[in-house]
């Protein structure tokens, strides 16, 4: 098997993902299959239990699994479906081994970390059966956490029947003089070799062009090439990154290294579409309403969405972040559209609710997603339903009208990790809907991570004084997506429809919002 390890240095959040992402779309391009996969040093089993503001998004597949915001990137940028396989972490190995020895698989055996954890790990990686297997390793070398990751992959990539390439993104810094600093670079490969590891590939993450002689010191003093030491710099987008990497000739080397067998397909039309984004005849601003705004990271699907769309509508996107427990209607009348997102818990909420008020009753375009589009049945039902104190059981258990409550499977849950409604579920569209008008379809498959629904108690009242529920998932008849049929743009969904958003595919609810705030700025309104 052919693998490409990418791993990171001098410090964390350089965009390992981001390249690891890059590195499979020119690969893409030119005709190989590509499944990467996440490495992770935390000993969480994944990333669901995790505050944002510890790890920024938590990104959900198809098949439920909560994965590393990672993940995102590289369904985006390669325009595939992954699973919970492509995640891996230092909790998930050690379970599924010391489950083992309870089991009696090592009877007779003392349980170590090598070779029976590096065999979990190198077992876990052999699984896929694609032309490249891409993995990034969290974190940096020498974390001492992810130290047994780097010591599995020197493993594999001794064995005579794969082929490796190991590609370290690290750190390249200017200092005030304006000269670009070699020394934390060396230092991280240094510690990479100690580990057992030579880098086949540098690449440097500075905010210019590496200089020739950053390169060529670089090259000199790491032992590799010179034409191997590549450039990351600040980009406008991070989609120009495949671009970026390709002019390097980092396709080349990989082809070269991996010993692939040269395809005959070669696809541009990513980078046509990467130009799309920037190729706009309109601008809109959409105020996004959140719980932890303090960290884009934790909306990282939401943003990106927002590109997909914008370019989808030849219009640029500016967005602001607003914490909702600071909101005031002050703030909201300088936007074309609003948006309320997902989040667990009371804090923000009544801040939410304001922000869904002056949307409905302004027809400004506003779209819900998870507890924003249960906010938006709150207040509904307490302004125009007359249901005094309605709200969710999560913020206000005792609520005299619990519109919005537990799914009963939920209610004898205790355990945290992996409980909720996570993954993909059908939704069946009601005809003659904004929704039905949007996705074009009767059914669509979309991803869902929460544990509150809509009380089916209330459903009748909420539809007797104008609520439409648009979308239903037809096994439980739960309610999927919400609207206001005389509002302009007045939308809400359960799931959460960036995590399928694509360049290629936009989410057709951010298209809409977006087309709906530009068509709210024409008007003037």
């Amino acid at each position: 098997m052919k693998y490409i390890v990418v791993t990171g240095g001098v410090l964390s959040g350089l965009g390992k993902g981001v390249t690891t992402a890059s590195i499979g779309r020119i690969l893409k391009d030119k005709g190989y299959t590509v499944i990467p996969m996440k490495i992770d040093g935390y000993v969480n089993v994944d990333p669901g239990t995790m505050n944002p503001y510890e790890h920024g998004e938590v990104y959900v597949l198809d098949d439920g699994s909560e994965t590393d915001l990672d993940l995102g990137h590289y369904e985006r940028f390669l325009n595939i479906d992954l699973t919970g396989a492509s995640n891996m972490t230092t909790g998930s190995v050690y379970q599924t081994v010391i489950d083992k020895e309870r089991r009696g698989d090592y009877l007779g055996k003392t349980v170590q970390l090598i070779p029976h954890i590096t065999d979990e790990i190198k077992n876990r990686i052999k699984q896929f059966k694609v032309d490249v297997v891409l993995i990034e390793v969290g974190g940096t070398v020498g974390d001492i956490e992810n130290r047994i990751f780097i010591e599995a992959l020197r493993q594999m990539s001794r064995d005579p029947e794969n082929e490796f390439i190991f590609i370290h993104l690290s750190y390249v810094p200017i200092i005030l003089s304006g000269e670009q600093k070699t020394k934390p670079t060396q230092h991280s490969v240094k510690e990479l070799l100690s580990l057992g590891i030579q880098p086949d590939v540098l690449v440097g993450r500075c905010e210019k062009e590496l200089s020739a002689e950053t390169k060529r010191k670089i090259a000199l003093f790491c032992g590799v090439g010179p034409g191997n030491v590549l450039s990351n710099p600040d980009l406008e987008d991070i989609y120009y990154l495949p671009l970026v990497l390709n002019q390097q000739n980092l396709t080349e080397i990989i082809i070269s290294k991996l010993n692939l067998k040269r395809m005959p397909v070669y696809s541009s039309k990513f980078s046509d579409l990467v130009e799309k984004i920037h190729t706009c005849k309109e601008e809109v601003d959409i105020g996004i309403i959140g719980k932890y705004t303090g960290l884009e990271d934790a909306y990282m699907s939401i943003k990106e969405a927002f590109k997909h769309a914008g370019a989808y509508n030849s219009c640029k996107v500016n967005l602001s972040w607003i914490e909702a427990e600071e909101i005031g209607v002050e703030h909201l009348s300088q936007f074309d559209g609003l948006l309320v997102p997902g989040g667990f818990g009371s804090r923000g909420v009544e801040g939410k609710i304001t922000t869904i008020q002056y949307a409905r009753e302004n027809n400004v375009p506003l779209l819900g997603i998870c507890l924003g589009m249960q906010l938006m049945v709150v207040e509904f039902a307490r302004n125009v339903c007359n249901l005094k104190g309605a709200s969710s059981t999560e913020a206000d258990p005792k609520t005299p009208h619990p519109v919005i409550d537990l799914l009963p499977e939920q209610k004898e849950i205790y355990r945290k990790g992996g409980t909720m409604r996570l993954g993909a579920y059908p939704c069946v569209i009601k005809e003659k809907t904004l929704a039905s008008r949007l996705y074009g379809m009767d059914q669509v498959s979309e991803r869902h991570r929460h544990r509150w629904e809509v009380n089916p108690k209330y459903i009748e009242t909420l539809t007797e004084n104008g609520f439409v529920f648009s979308g239903k998932y037809p096994n439980k008849n739960l309610m999927e997506m919400v609207e206001l049929p005389k509002h302009r743009y007045f939308i809400g969904s359960q799931f959460h429809p960036e995590f399928k958003s694509r360049l290629e595919k936009p989410a057709p609810l951010f298209v809409g919002l977006v087309r709906a705030a530009i068509n709210r700025q024409v008007a003037g309104d």
